[in-house]
């Protein structure tokens, strides 16, 4: 019989698990400045899996500046090995994950290049120490990327504007 502490020991490992190893992947597609596609696995058996980057937004394509951090994060990691750690699942199904390419964190790369925005859901940019808030403050500062704009739009903003324009177009 087991020690009646075993359930709960595996309840409190359960969150440890969620996580799945780093997986070395090809980048094989860009849709914007903050996702990507990524080819896994062996010849053979790849699995292509759509990542979200994480704790970043970038603008969507058809906003300003869309397309140029589309560029840049397409600079960086297209039909290179990238580093993908998984971290969550959003409402689309895609992974939500750090990722490295050429041996630089893509999220940390286009926040202080000014092509993105912190982005802190479930509080993640502030519990990895704040240091994103520091680089994005910096990239507005030296108006980097999108921080030329006179008043760039957050990418949440913009979504809820399209959101309202369309619903109010529909009446």
């Amino acid at each position: 019989m087991p020690p009646r502490f075993l359930p709960a020991l595996c309840l409190a490992l359960l969150p440890l698990l969620s996580h799945s190893a780093p997986r070395t992947c090809l980048v094989v597609g860009i849709s914007d400045g903050d996702t990507l596609t990524a080819r896994c696995g062996r010849f053979g058996s790849y699995e292509e899996v759509k990542v979200r980057i994480a704790a970043i937004d970038a603008p969507e394509r058809s906003q300003p500046y869309g397309q140029r951090s589309r560029q840049a994060l397409s600079r960086l990691c297209y039909f290179e090995q990238a580093v993908i750690e998984e971290r969550d699942t959003d409402r689309y199904g895609r992974t939500v994950a750090d990722v490295s390419c050429k041996g630089q964190d893509a999220g940390t790369h286009l926040v202080a290049e000014g092509w993105a925005w912190v982005y802190d859901f479930n509080g993640i940019a502030t519990r990895r120490g704040g240091g994103a808030f520091k680089l994005q403050d910096n990239a507005r500062t030296q108006r980097l990327g999108l921080w030329a704009g006179a008043k760039p739009t957050p990418p949440w903003e913009w979504r809820r504007r399209q959101r309202e324009n369309d619903s109010n177009a529909a009446l």
